[in-house]
């Protein structure tokens, strides 16, 4: 079972709910370790202070808070834990609003699944059964990771999720961008086109049908050179012909009439794969395995 990263209650009126806050997501990029280049092992950041030139260790480290150039006053988790606010241990529960004001497109930041202390059952889940029937989601406050989230809440299968949300301030506007929208003029035939297009694709939304497929190359290509293989690096793909609009649209149009999603990927692929030709292999071990030709992944 995974470890709760809050612990507090959801302030709904004058109603209590005692819960865990669990992260509802993952990174699965792939990270690199800097390394010494003569021993190939990772390299250690050390920390200086800035007057003796110490090294310290991370334990003795401790928090400041610049109050002027060069003026600190200190902080401990201790004044972090007793921040005076409610939302330090609350999600306090403010309005209740339609989904469709919030703009997910840019507010969105983090989700967090909810989990009810046993005494909370009950109000849990009224409060996720009245969100359903009234069309809402809630809006609050919460503070963690030293910080304080705007955060709304929502019915999600048998539970509610925590989304945190950017602050007012933190969206920048896009006026400055060059989006001359009311300058372009589109032709009917081209928007009935491009809506025909959009139908011919338009599926149910399931995520299994996507993967990761810059992480499957790069474990590909590190597995690869610890077998000892070389990598021939593939010519780019050939530019795209350049069509006019109406055109273009047809062609896709009827690529989406024979299965276009598949075909379309095809055609965009390198016209040969990454191959992998022999040469000595780094370790003792990589030369006990198998030679085998490794093709980019798609």
């Amino acid at each position: 079972m995974p470890r709760s990263m809050w612990k507090g209650a959801v302030s709904f009126g004058m109603v209590s709910i005692p819960v865990r806050m669990y992260l509802a997501t993952e990174s699965k990029s792939v990270s690199f370790r800097s390394l010494c280049p003569c021993h190939h092992q990772p390299i250690k950041q050390k920390r200086h202070c800035s007057v003796t030139d110490d090294v310290l260790d991370w334990k003795d480290v401790v928090k400041g808070y610049e109050l002027s150039k060069d003026h600190y006053v200190l902080m401990d988790d201790s004044d972090l834990d007793n921040l005076p606010l409610p939302t330090a241990r609350t999600i306090d529960i403010t309005e209740f609003v339609d989904a469709s004001e919030i703009d997910d497109e840019l507010y969105l930041k983090q989700s967090y699944y909810l989990e009810p202390e046993k005494v909370g059952l009950k109000p849990f889940y009224l409060l996720k059964k009245a969100l359903e029937e009234a069309g809402r989601v809630a809006v609050g406050k919460v503070a963690f990771h030293d910080r304080e989230h705007m955060a709304t809440l929502r019915p999600h299968g048998k539970g509610v999720v925590v989304n945190t949300l950017h602050w007012p301030d933190e969206i920048r506007s896009d006026e400055d961008l060059n989006l001359p929208e009311e300058d372009i003029k589109i032709d009917k035939r081209e928007m009935a086109m491009a809506k025909m297009l959009i139908d011919n694709l338009t599926e149910e939304f399931d995520p299994s049908r996507y993967h990761d497929e810059y992480r499957e190359a790069l474990v590909q290509i590190a597995e690869a050179k610890a077998a000892g293989h070389e990598i021939e690096v593939v010519a780019d793909a050939p530019a795209p012909k350049v069509m006019d609009l109406m055109a273009a649209l047809k062609a896709s149009v009827e690529a989406s009439k024979k299965g276009g999603r598949a075909t379309e990927r095809e055609e965009a692929k390198p016209s040969r794969p990454t191959v992998l030709k022999d040469k000595k292999p780094a370790t003792k071990e990589a030369a006990e395995k198998p030679r085998r030709r490794v093709a980019k992944a798609s």
